[in-house]
C-alpha cells in the first residue's frame, strides 16, 4: 500500500474514533488510543475492490438459497486444502435441479485443469454462469462461493472482490499478533478511490468464513468513510 493511501486510512479511522495514532513496528501496523484502551492495529487494502464500479445485484430468494446449500454440500470436499472456487450465476434460475447438476460437473471439471487461472464462462438452461479457481486460500476458509445475481451485474465484479477479500484478509490474518496493546486487535481494510457499497463486502465477507483473529473489522472507503465489516 502506498505511504499516502495508508496515511488516509489511518487519519480516517482516528477521527472516526478520536482516538490518537500511535506507528508500530512496521508501516501498516500500529495502535489506535482512546478511551484507556491501546488496540493494536493492522492496515491492509483490497487489491480489486468496488470503488468505480456499479453496485452488483444478488439475489437471496428460496431457490437461491436451496442451490447454495446444495452445492456447497456437494462440492466442499471436492475442492482440495489451498483452493476455493466462485460460482455465480444470474437469475432467475428455472429449473433448479437440473442448473445445479450442470454446475456441480463444470466445477469438478474447473478443478481437473492445471493451469494458473481457472475463470470458465458458460450458459446453463437460459442462465449465464461463471465458474473461478482460486489458489492460496487460507485454512479453514470456505471452498466453495455462490452468488446469484441479476442479468444485468457484472460478474466480474462478484469474482474479483471476492477473491481480492480472500487474498487481503488470508494474508492478514497470516501476520503475527502485535504486543504492547491492552486492547482487541483490530483490521483496517482500505478501498478509496470511488463509490464503495459496504453492504456488497459484508454479503461477500459472510460466505468466506475466515478465522482472521481480529475483534473488529473496519473498512475505509471512499471520501474517508469507515463501517465495520464485522466486529
Amino acid at each position: 500500500m502506498s505511504g499516502m493511501r495508508m496515511r488516509k486510512a489511518i487519519e480516517a479511522v482516528a477521527r472516526h474514533f478520536a482516538a490518537e495514532w500511535e506507528g508500530g513496528d512496521s508501516r501498516s501496523d500500529g495502535y489506535l488510543v482512546f478511551a484507556g484502551q491501546r488496540i493494536a492495529v493492522k492496515i491492509a487494502t483490497l487489491k480489486r475492490g468496488l470503488a468505480g464500479r456499479d453496485k452488483p445485484r444478488l439475489r437471496f430468494d428460496r431457490v437461491v438459497l436451496s442451490l447454495t446449500r446444495r452445492l456447497q454440500s456437494s462440492l466442499r470436499d471436492t475442492v482440495p486444502d489451498g483452493k476455493a472456487v466462485i460460482v455465480a450465476v444470474t437469475a432467475p434460475i428455472r429449473v433448479p435441479s437440473k442448473t445445479a447438476v450442470a454446475l456441480e460437473e463444470n466445477v469438478q471439471s474447473c478443478l481437473l485443469r492445471q493451469s494458473a487461472r481457472v475463470d470458465v464462462a458458460a450458459s446453463i438452461n437460459e442462465n449465464r454462469t461463471r465458474i473461478r479457481v482460486v489458489r492460496g486460500v487460507p485454512s479453514g476458509a470456505s471452498k466453495v462461493i455462490v452468488f446469484v445475481h441479476n442479468p444485468e451485474t457484472d460478474a466480474d465484479v462478484l469474482l474479483d472482490v471476492t477473491q481480492s477479500m480472500l487474498e487481503c484478509l488470508g494474508k492478514a490474518a497470516g501476520k503475527p499478533a502485535q504486543r504492547k496493546s491492552t486492547g482487541d486487535r483490530w483490521l483496517v481494510v482500505a478501498n478509496d478511490g470511488g463509490p464503495s457499497h459496504i453492504d456488497t463486502y459484508r454479503q461477500v465477507y459472510s460466505q468466506l468464513s475466515i478465522s482472521t483473529g481480529f475483534k473488529k473489522i473496519l473498512m475505509v472507503l471512499d471520501g474517508g468513510r469507515v463501517e465495520a465489516l464485522s466486529g
